[in-house]
């Protein structure tokens, strides 16, 4: 996701109101007030109901075993979305009645989540949340990774499923290096598309500052030579592979873990509300790159989860975000994983 500070928008047409916000993947966000906003949604942010940051924040860890491995769920936060206003192949009022199915009005606290495996010999972390750029509701990754036992020196291996700002923002704070030991990981058509400013023509307005926000985080580790792209499918260390998923962004990558006839895959932004698009895999959002391509990935990926019986981790499934997916009549459904008292 993407975003810059914005004032409260007027009543006008969706695009005009999109053009003047900076905001990528699960959306380009805004920070307005004391909250993080989709701003596409919020015509008036005083009336989002949401928990003042300066309120006592939930934990933001969850651990489980998966044979051999650790898997840590790591909370950075919440953002605001008003899908109403952001999803295609579909209408504002089909959306809202989708979402109205699951208690919720138009504008969602939308989780933010990134995960780590501990495999024992390595401690990789899967995307890093939005950084300094959703603050004060996001930008939570590092105190709740300390909170969940690891510092970020400890990580080894940063994956990327994708750049953009809620993925990849989290590499940076104040300028310096989150995770000054870590090689970050991201397929090679991210790389070259997002680290290339002349590519800002194939994108809308909306979309420009990711280009900046790349080159603020992911570019850091590049110049430091810490950057390792890989332009296939495959293993990057026993029992972790990447499996390119391109649509929602050129590189767009799912990763697994496997220990002991377990699988866990983290699927990224192939999904951005649960609410919407598990009942309507064909309805898209406005940060895809390529819409059809998006669309084809998500329903590939639910089909093969119901068939393979894995676990899935999503960056944007309430937290911890950790579940199955099962296929309910026509449509999907997302089952929470049961909680567990203690990660082994």
């Amino acid at each position: 996701m993407m975003l810059k500070p914005f004032q409260a928008m007027q009543n006008s047409n969706k695009r005009n109101r999109l053009s003047r916000i900076a905001l990528i993947s699960a959306a380009v966000l805004s920070v307005s007030g004391s909250l993080t906003v989709l701003p596409a949604y919020a015509e008036d942010s005083a009336k989002n109901e949401v928990v003042s940051t300066s309120s006592q924040m939930n934990p933001g860890y969850y651990s489980i075993r998966l044979g051999d491995f650790k898997i840590t769920a790591v909370s950075d936060g919440t953002v605001m979305v008003d899908f109403t206003e952001l999803m295609n192949n579909t209408s504002p009022e089909e959306v809202a009645r989708l979402l109205a199915r699951r208690y919720h009005g138009a504008q969602v606290e939308t989780s933010i989540n990134a995960y780590v495996i501990d495999t024992g010999n390595h401690v990789a972390i899967v995307d890093t949340g939005a950084g300094d750029v959703f603050a004060p509701s996001g930008g939570h990754l590092v105190e709740n990774l300390k909170s969940a036992g690891y510092q970020p020196e400890q990580i080894d291996a940063v994956l990327l499923t994708h750049i953009h700002g809620d993925h990849s923002c989290g590499l940076t704070r104040n300028g310096k290096m989150t995770f000054p030991n870590a090689v970050v990981y991201a397929d090679q058509h991210d790389v070259d598309f997002w680290l290339n400013s002349d590519n800002k023509d194939k994108v809308s307005d909306t979309l420009k500052v990711g280009f900046e926000w790349a080159e603020q985080s992911v570019g850091t580790y590049l110049k430091a030579g810490r950057v390792k792209a890989f332009s296939e499918e495959g293993e990057l260390f026993p029992g972790i592979s990447a499996i390119n998923t391109y649509g929602h962004t050129p590189g767009h990558t799912v990763y697994q873990a496997e220990s002991q006839g377990q699988r866990i895959r983290f699927i990224g932004d192939l999904l951005h509300s649960q609410d919407i698009q598990f009942a309507r895999p064909e309805i898209t959002i406005d940060f895809d790159l390529n819409s059809p391509k998006a669309a084809r990935q998500r329903l590939n990926a639910f089909n093969d989860a119901v068939e393979g019986g894995y676990l899935i981790g999503a960056a944007h499934i309430p937290f911890p975000g950790i579940g199955h997916i099962q296929r309910d009549g026509g449509a999907f459904e997302w089952i929470p994983m049961n909680y567990r008292a203690k990660a082994n």
